[in-house]
This record gives C-alpha cells, structure tokens and sequence, in this order.
C-alpha cells in the first residue's frame, strides 16, 4: 500500500499512547545544567552560546522587556533542541505540527499584547492609527492594524510549522529517490546522495535560523509593547 509523505508528520502512537509527549520532554533532558562550582569544556561553550543569544535579543528592549530574558531564552534553546532532534533517523519532530507551533505563539504574543495594553495603553492603541491619516481612511486603517495584529501568531506558528515541513519533505523525496536510483544507475544514485548530504546540511541550518527567528519575533513584539 501506497502511503502518503505526509503520514511522517502523524504523531507516532505504541499502545495508543502518542511519542509526541516524549518528543517534547526529550530536549529538557538534553539540556546540560552545571551543578558543579568548576566548569568544564560544555558548560563554557553553553554559558558562552546564552550570553550571546541574550545579548542579541535583549539589545531592542528597554529595561521592563528585559525580565523576559530568561524566557525568550528558555523558548529559543527549547525550539532549537527539538528541531535539530527532529533530523535525527527514526524521531519525530513535535515543531512539524501547527497545533503545537499554535499552543506556543498564541500565549506568548498575547502576553505582549496585555502587557502593552497594562503599561502604556495610549501607546499600544495608537499603533492602530499612523499619524496623519485622513479622517475617511480611519476605519480602513483600524480594521487592518486591527487584523495584522491577529494575524502575528498565525504568522509565527505557521513559519515554523511551514519551513520545517517542507524540508522534511525534501529529505525524504531525495532519500526515496537515491534508494530507488542505486540499484539501476549507481552514478545518479551517487549524485542525489551528494544532493541529500547538501541539503542534510541545509536543514540543519534552517532548524537554527527558525528557532531564532521565532523568538526574535517575539522579541519585537515585545518590544512594541514596552
């Protein structure tokens, strides 16, 4: 029977019970937490790696935005640990389904929206309406500040959801064909697999960028609303 390439994304279930709750606690317990007073080798590159990311992220905000330091942070090596998790053979990638993507960006960017409206409600309103507008386009402009504010977490969510199914999907289209093409013609079958190493490379490139994009995203929208 012919299955369809996206039964890989499906959830995996062993006794009904859905691996997507393991895929989800497995990156925690990746994690490295330095429990000793003398650091090693790991730690230093580790401590070295969240500075960097903080500093990169903390640099648009003022002092209010930098109490989600810790968070952003939390949500950046999350992301990154189960998207590089999810290229490893026989896993499943918990960051290829929309309503987990969905469950992360929905309360994260109302949390900014509230914040906003908490601190400086003058301000996080006048974003739907620039300066200068003309009174017959107000309420045009209000209903498309209006929508493009909803629509940021679908953005989010979607981005994610999109760019890593795609790339599994390529992986697995040239995989089918390298093994399909080694027993007839060895030398194209050579030439897709260099194509599949390349494009191995590629993903994993794009699983770091999306994790940092995600919560450089809302690194901006937080920065709107403080």
């Amino acid at each position: 029977m012919t299955m369809n390439l996206f039964t890989q994304f499906l959830s995996p279930q062993i006794l009904h019970i859905p691996l997507i709750l393991i895929a989800l606690i497995m990156p925690m317990t990746l994690i490295y937490a330095r429990t000793r007073p003398v650091t090693n080798r790991m730690a230093a590159i580790q401590t070295w790696l969240m500075m960097t990311a903080t500093k990169q992220l903390m640099a648009p905000l003022n002092k209010l935005g930098h109490t989600w330091a810790l968070m952003l942070l939390m949500i950046l090596a999350y992301l990154l640990t189960m998207n590089l998790l999810g290229l490893l053979p026989y896993t499943f990638t918990p960051t290829t389904q929309l309503s987990m993507n969905m469950g992360l960006a929905v309360p994260l960017w109302l949390a900014t929206v509230l914040m906003g409206l908490r601190n400086q409600p003058t301000s996080a309103m006048a974003h739907m309406l620039p300066i200068g507008t003309p009174v017959p386009l107000i309420p045009a402009l209000i209903m498309i500040e209006t929508i493009s504010l909803l629509i940021r977490p679908l953005a989010l969510g979607v981005r994610l959801t999109a760019n890593l199914t795609a790339g599994h999907l390529l992986l697995s289209l040239i995989s089918i064909t390298t093994l399909a093409l080694t027993p007839t013609t060895p030398s194209v079958a050579t030439i897709t697999g260099i194509l599949l190493l390349l494009l191995t490379g590629l993903e994993i490139a794009v699983a770091i960028i999306q994790a940092y994009v995600f919560t450089l995203l809302l690194s901006l929208y937080l920065q709107e609303n403080t």
